[in-house]
């Protein structure tokens, strides 16, 4: 299918930063939990669906033919087959303590987002709440931070053993259980490990170069689908190990050999499953 790229990410940054704007308003540390969603531990804040509606409310007017994807409202198919893939708030729990690492996620994908492997990201913008950036990329352009280009070599690759790898937990106490037991073996293989609690911003970090790697089991299409087009437009190997794209089931990103390294360590150490 034809698309334009650049005017869907016109979009994208125009959603995103209009969003971060609410929630930056909202008083990040000092709000309260309104419901929770797999678990106790999964929390939803009334800002996470103001933001959301302020971003459905916009591709509405913007896009009408297009789907939406959202976090918190679900999914409404569109007719042009294109979808927009929303998180009004990715570190939700970093938000509710006032801790600086949440972000606002945006994407355009073409395909079915409710598919594993079956859609792929055609413009997207995260935004970096507390620190006002942005990340952008459309697919074949290029990548950028509030503008400027994204090396696709910003730092030498290292290997394995020097590598600085992001990870996140998931809410589930069997799912985090399954993901200590990888974490405890991986952790004497690399340089060191860092958990900040914002998917997007731990994708868009291995684009910008402050990890080296990242890998999480657990993601939705809405937590990933902006970033991995950021990471992917900087030179960025995003994947499930084994050639396959990122899912639900596994996500692992650096810079190739890194890449399919860590991700042979990572499937053979069973972090796919559990």
């Amino acid at each position: 299918m034809s698309y334009d790229a650049p005017a869907l990410l016109a979009v994208a940054e125009e959603a995103a930063r209009l969003a971060a704007d609410l929630v930056r308003a909202s008083g990040p540390g000092s709000v309260a939990v309104e419901a929770t969603k797999s678990s106790p531990t999964d929390v939803v804040t009334a800002t996470d669906r103001a933001t959301e509606e302020l971003i459905r409310g916009l591709l509405a007017q913007r896009r009408p033919e297009d789907g939406v994807l959202g976090e918190e409202e679900g999914w409404v198919p569109g007719a042009s087959g294109l979808t927009w893939v929303v998180d009004p708030i990715d570190g939700t729990v970093n938000y509710l303590y006032g801790i600086p690492a949440f972000a606002v996620s945006v994407a355009v994908v073409s395909g079915r987002p409710d598919v594993a492997g079956g859609w792929e990201p055609v413009a997207g913008c995260v935004y970096d709440v507390p620190l006002g950036q942005a990340y952008t990329a459309a697919r074949g352009r290029g990548a950028w931070l509030d503008g400027r280009p994204l090396s696709r070599t910003p730092r030498p690759v290292p290997a394995l053993d020097q590598a600085l790898v992001a990870t996140g937990f998931g809410y589930r106490a069997e799912r985090r259980q399954a993901q200590a037991r990888v974490l405890l073996e991986l952790l004497p293989r690399v340089r060191d490990v860092r958990r900040v609690g914002c998917s997007a911003l731990d994708l868009c970090g291995v684009a910008a170069g402050r990890y080296d790697a990242y890998f999480e089991r657990g993601l939705h299409a809405w937590d990933f689908a902006a970033a991995w087009l950021v990471a992917a437009e900087s030179g960025v190997t995003v994947t499930c190990g084994s050639g396959r794209s990122p899912s639900e089931e596994l996500l692992v990103a650096a810079r190739d050999p890194l890449a399919q390294r860590l991700a042979a360590e990572l499937l053979a150490l069973g972090a796919d499953a559990g």
